[in-house]
């Protein structure tokens, strides 16, 4: 939203095109995403626990979990809020890569507050069924995946790339290019529930694959850089480092909180 603020501006002030570097909008999501987590994040753990808002652990899980017990939950909220506020505000509001994120995350996020709202009301450490919720990430996930196959526009969009092996890339036809996109979303979601367990052990690794990806996603959005290191330039992939940086800014906030022992 402010990009398209500042572009207006820049119309009578010049200085304001510096907006329109990636990398400055990278930092100020950056920024944002910490700050909101910071400012809201005593409040929310504040309410949590005033209306009892707590964890409710599996009794046949690591017996050092039950520690965790009454931990308030949800937390997960504060980093959806800091994530998608932080995106609206520093990236290209028109870029439909930005939305497809968004939605997802969105999507995934409702999936999640069911589910701790189920184990909040029910007091049942199960929450949703595992295939009620296999269910809905792949309504999401293949979704997306459809999404994105009927909107490329260049073979770039649709090819998978071998890391580290130069000008290898491989065209992919609309099923496998949609099967693997679902499973890597699908996955990906997974992979952090498994990983999540003890305090802070699920937020850094998601934190520092973020970062990764956004560094990714920023060469690929770059013709020059693109180029020079043989990766396919997809326009418009850049503006997806916005979107990682709000998400690693966001999950930096929650460590403070989610670090043993853990606020929420």
């Amino acid at each position: 939203m402010l990009l398209e603020l500042f572009k207006f501006l820049a119309k009578e002030i010049h200085g304001f095109n510096v907006f329109n570097y990636i990398t400055l909008r990278a930092v100020m999501a950056t920024m944002t995403s910490l700050v909101i987590s910071f400012a809201f994040g005593p409040w929310l753990i504040m309410k949590l626990n005033q209306y009892n808002i707590g964890q409710a652990v599996r009794s046949d899980g690591p017996k050092d979990h039950l520690i965790k017990t009454g931990t308030p939950t949800m937390g997960g909220g504060l980093i959806l809020v800091s994530i998608i506020v932080s995106t609206l505000l520093w990236a290209d509001i028109k870029n439909n890569y930005i939305w497809v994120l968004l939605i997802v995350t969105l999507g995934f996020g409702l999936i999640g507050f069911i589910d701790d709202l189920k184990k909040v009301i029910y007091k049942n450490p199960n929450g949703i069924s595992a295939g009620q919720k296999y269910i809905w990430q792949s309504i999401i996930g293949l979704g997306a995946s459809i999404y994105l196959w009927s909107n490329a526009v260049t073979p770039q969009e649709t090819s998978l790339i071998l890391p580290f092996v130069k000008d290898v890339s491989f065209s992919m036809n609309g099923l496998t290019f949609i099967l693997l996109s679902y499973i890597v979303i699908v996955g990906s979601s997974n992979a952090v529930n498994l990983t999540d367990g003890l305090d802070g052990l699920a937020i850094m690794p998601a934190v520092l694959v973020a970062s990764a990806l956004g560094v990714f996603a920023y060469v690929a959005g770059n013709f020059v850089i693109a180029k020079y290191l043989g990766i396919p330039y997809i326009s418009g992939a850049g503006e997806l480092a916005i979107f990682c940086t709000a998400m690693a800014g966001a999950g930096l906030g929650f460590l403070w909180f989610n670090t043993y022992p853990a606020e929420v």
